[in-house]
């Protein structure tokens, strides 16, 4: 999938996942799709968008910081997050960003 998030008018926050994925799947994949299933349908949810080469970037859009919390706490997240850590990921860098203005250009 790569296509742009479609937001709406800012203001709105972005979470922004960089990583380094460690080489083997270990159930990556399986979890990746369970975890976009119940994405779409949290409170807040607004999109993401994502690219992989040797860096992963990952950033996802919510309506506010209580929706982030909330996403943070999802238990089958919380599992993931702790696959991650032992698993999936050399390292990884989570950053949350006020998105207050934004640009667009289609040729």
């Amino acid at each position: 999938m790569s296509q742009f998030a479609n937001t709406p008018e800012p203001p709105y926050y972005a979470v922004i996942f960089t990583s380094i994925k460690s080489h083997e799947d270990n159930g990556y994949e399986k979890m990746s799709k369970e975890i976009l299933e119940i994405l779409k349908n949290q409170e807040g949810f607004l999109g993401f968008e994502f690219a992989r080469e040797e860096i992963g970037i990952t950033v996802s859009y919510w309506k506010d910081l209580d929706s982030i919390k909330k996403w943070k706490n999802n238990p089958l997240h919380k599992q993931a997050q702790k696959l991650g850590k032992n698993l999936w990921y050399e390292r990884y860098k989570i950053r949350i960003a006020k998105v207050e203005k934004e640009y667009e250009f289609i040729k």
